[in-house]
């Protein structure tokens, strides 16, 4: 504890020495706890990474009151919940039907959902990139249509059309496997 708020002590000065002693020190347990909570390495490193990014952010406005460790694996837990929160949401806009799953986040739940997704990636890779590029932008880079149809060079129609044809391709896909 001593030597974590004197690197935070550090990082409140510049010293890019100390904060990369703080990444290599905690990262990899962070890691490792958030592909546990992720099921889903990529995502973990991605969790991970803008926990440091958001640290280095606040740094200067940063007071450790308990453990660094604990305030950075509360950070990971965090941002694994609201990554689970938003790939949720990103399969009920998709799949409108409702399935009944455990309430908790146990391992089979993790693994009912790694399914679900692996399933929608599938299907994602068999509509035009026209309509899956439409859909990631809008639910997962929640951009507006007139955002995306200027991306695209097309009318805000085409766009919204694009976009609600994928949907449907979508479903159509995943309803043939059920």
């Amino acid at each position: 504890m001593v030597e974590d708020k004197l690197l935070i002590w550090k990082c409140k000065r510049g010293s890019r020495a100390a904060f990369r002693r703080i990444y290599e020190k905690y990262e990899s347990d962070l890691r490792t706890l958030a592909a546990n909570l992720l099921n889903d390495k990529a995502a973990a490193e991605d969790v991970v990474h803008d926990v440091f990014v958001s640290l280095l952010q606040v740094v200067d406005k940063f007071e450790l009151r308990s453990s660094l460790a604990g305030y950075l694996k509360t950070c990971v837990a965090n941002r694994s919940r609201d990554y689970m929160r938003r790939r949720q949401r990103q399969t009920a806009a998709i799949n409108d039907e409702e399935q009944v799953l455990p309430s908790n986040d146990g391992p089979i739940h993790l693994v009912i959902k790694s399914e679900e997704l692996q399933k929608l990636g599938s299907a994602m890779n068999q509509i035009p990139y026209e309509q899956r590029e439409a859909i990631v932008l809008r639910l997962h880079g929640q951009m507006k249509f007139r955002t995306i149809a200027e991306l695209q060079n097309v009318t805000i129609k085409t766009a919204h059309s694009r976009y609600r044809a994928g949907i449907e391709g979508l479903k159509l896909i995943l309803n043939s496997e059920v």
